[in-house]
């Protein structure tokens, strides 16, 4: 297994920059103590995000993903597009058909369907998030269009109660819009969704959509121990006047917590471009992307994804807490072999000892990687190793682990 792993160290000022159900900040027990904690689905939202933003300036459409409520609107102006109507109706029966509790069901040998199906209105909004690309959601179209127009009118029909008849009719012609729509995902060649291929995608009721992420991601800890504090805050009324009694007009309290981050990520490269399954074809997420002439491509979702990981930053409170601070210390990693993330170099938490937390965490960090390597014998796996500093600036740190991509 061919990768790309980056080990940061980021310390944050005052902040909140993930909460959990009460508001305030996530932490976890590692080495016996409390440390701070931005949990992985945060980051992954921050990244996803940023690399979009940072794309969209390059008016480049790589990660083009949306994860949504309401995939059934990104969906019906492709179908109107090729005169499917109606487009809403059919997009929502669609984008329904590839959920678990609101699926399309075979019914059972009396005609009565084996599972309980909400009701068949118009919902704007799916139950579960659908994860699909705008590349995706044409090649569906295209699939629907393809079917006959008395399937899809027949599909859209309610039965009658009792009329088992037209209920299996029904079902029949549901059955064959969602097996032409799962089978379009299935076999897009994506090059609009590196996100998904990334950050993967679980289809509930059609696991042959799933995508396993070829990112690796943990959740962000404190190198050391850390308890949260509170901010007394009060809110005064600008009307009031001189005569009225004194005081604020609203109080209360927030939970924050300033802490030195570990963070580690890495890039699967064989999944998301190179992997082959038994039969020797190309099975990586991106396999659609393999021709020589595609190279740069390839190397500019990496590129995007790994400068999208060094720099985004959650956005909670971030008016009033604001955190937008870079890395302090970043190794980049080209290896082979089993993954390997480096936080048991703060199993026994740092302490500041007037220095602060940053320079005894980076020699933490140095002192475990250097002793790991020769433990495990990683030398031979290593293809680059590569930090941040004045001499190799964030861009060309990024190219050095680039370059690996073929």
């Amino acid at each position: 297994m061919k990768h790309i792993a980056l080990h940061i160290l980021q310390p944050f000022p005052p902040s909140c920059l993930n909460r959990d159900d009460v508001g305030a900040p996530k932490s976890a027990i590692f080495g016996g103590v409390t440390r701070a904690r931005i949990s992985s689905q945060c980051l992954k939202r921050a990244i996803r995000l940023l690399a979009r933003e940072n794309e969209r300036e390059r008016d480049a459409k790589l990660f083009a993903g949306s994860r949504t409520l309401r995939a059934e609107q990104d969906l019906a102006p492709f179908l109107d597009k090729l005169k499917v109507k109606p487009a809403e109706a059919v997009a929502h029966l669609v984008c329904e058909s590839f959920l678990s509790k609101k699926a399309v069901v075979e019914p059972d040998n009396d005609g009565r369907e084996t599972d309980n199906a909400d009701d068949q209105s118009q919902s704007a909004e799916t139950s579960t998030l659908l994860y699909f690309s705008p590349g995706e959601h044409e090649a569906i179209a295209q699939a629907i269009a393809k079917v006959q127009s008395s399937v899809l009118k027949k599909a859209l029909q309610i039965p009658a109660e009792g009329d088992k008849v037209a209920q299996k009719e029904i079902q029949k012609a549901k059955k064959a819009l969602q097996d032409a729509a799962s089978k379009a995902a299935r076999t897009f060649t994506r090059k609009d969704a590196a996100d998904i291929a990334i950050f993967g995608r679980m289809v509930a009721n059609d696991p042959t959509l799933n995508i396993e992420a070829a990112g690796l991601f943990s959740h962000a800890i404190s190198t050391h121990a850390c308890d949260n504090d509170l901010d007394f805050w009060t809110a005064v009324d600008d009307n009031k006047g001189p005569e009225e009694e004194a005081g604020a007009a609203n109080m209360g309290h927030a939970e924050f917590n300033a802490a030195c981050y570990y963070r580690y990520v890495a890039l699967n490269l064989d999944l998301l471009f190179y992997q082959r399954n038994e039969d020797g074809k190309p099975s990586g997420n991106l396999c659609g992307l393999l021709k020589p002439e595609d190279k740069q491509l390839r190397q500019e979702i990496v590129r995007s994804f790994l400068r999208a990981v060094v720099l985004a930053v959650p956005t909670a409170k971030h008016t009033g807490m604001n955190a937008n601070l870079p890395p302090e210390y970043v190794l980049g990693l080209v290896a082979t072999g089993q993954p390997m993330q480096l936080v048991n170099a703060f199993e026994s938490p740092i302490r500041a000892n007037g220095q602060g937390w940053l320079k005894p965490s980076v020699d933490a960090l140095e002192s475990h990687f250097e002793r790991f390597k020769k433990l495990f014998d990683l030398k031979p796996h290593i293809r680059e190793e590569v930090r941040l500093s004045q001499e190799t600036p964030l861009s060309q740190l990024i190219e050095k682990l680039v370059a690996h991509v073929e």
